[in-house]
């Protein structure tokens, strides 16, 4: 900027110059008096050409600074939304000191807190767990199927499928000896379920669901359940009056 006032002084010198030269034509000007004005008037030129040049050149970075200015408030204002707006679905840590694990109802579409008493966890490494949905492939599910199910709420869903999942598998892999009798009886009934088609596979039924989570299990339930399948997170194996979910 500084180059550009000190430019501009100098243009404004040159003017005041020729001016008063000018001023003087009136009266007869020897021949050299009039090659210096030709000189003085070229030299003007030259400036005003330097001139509309660093004009140019600052309009051009001013245009880009708006450019920039705007960006950067775009991305401020992308990064608050999503400070405000952290998916339900993210995974949580967990308190080590109070063993909580997280348990979901996909109609309030909340996370709560119980105590493991009421849900039995399991070891991570041992069993499979169904991946969320990303915002892409709920787009891509067709409306007719998701009717009103939010996408956080599918989300929820999976959650509730995943701790079922790491529950019964838990009670499976247990000895009789360290089960209550209520333990004994479901790792009893989930023995009674497999078949050799579920063979090394995980899986859950409805009674699972209800067992190991709040979630209420009915026809916006259903509908996930379908829209789990068509982005190819489980698929149904039927057989003795049972729908088994499979995990994919």
């Amino acid at each position: 900027m500084s180059e550009l006032e000190d430019l501009s002084l100098h243009v404004h010198n040159q003017v005041s110059s020729l001016r008063r030269m000018l001023d003087l034509s009136a009266a007869e000007l020897p021949h050299n008096k009039i090659n210096k004005l030709g000189q003085e008037l070229f030299v003007l030129e030259t400036l005003l050409e330097q001139l509309d040049h660093c004009v140019e050149q600052q309009r051009r970075q001013l245009e880009h600074l708006k450019e920039v200015e705007h960006l950067l408030q775009k991305d401020a204002k992308d990064i608050h939304h999503m400070k405000d707006n952290i998916p339900t679905h993210m995974p949580r840590r967990k308190d080590p000191a109070q063993g909580l694990e997280i348990v979901v109802d996909s109609e309030a579409a909340d996370v709560q807190l119980i105590q493991p008493e009421t849900v039995r966890r399991t070891n991570r490494s041992h069993t499979r767990e169904v991946e969320v949905i990303t915002r892409q492939e709920f787009d891509g599910i067709p409306q007719y199927m998701k009717g009103r199910v939010t996408y956080e709420q599918m989300n929820v869903a999976v959650q509730s499928i995943n701790t079922s999942v790491k529950a019964k598998y838990k009670i499976l892999n247990q000895s009789l000896k360290t089960l209550s009798n209520h333990g004994r009886k479901l790792q009893q009934r989930f023995k009674e379920q497999e078949t050799g088609d579920t063979k090394g596979q995980f899986f859950v039924v409805e009674d699972d669901i209800r067992e190991f989570t709040q979630t209420k299990v009915d026809k916006r339930f259903q509908g996930i359940l379908n829209m789990l399948r068509h982005c190819k997170r489980l698929r149904e194996l039927r057989g003795g009056g049972l729908t088994r979910y499979v995990l994919l």
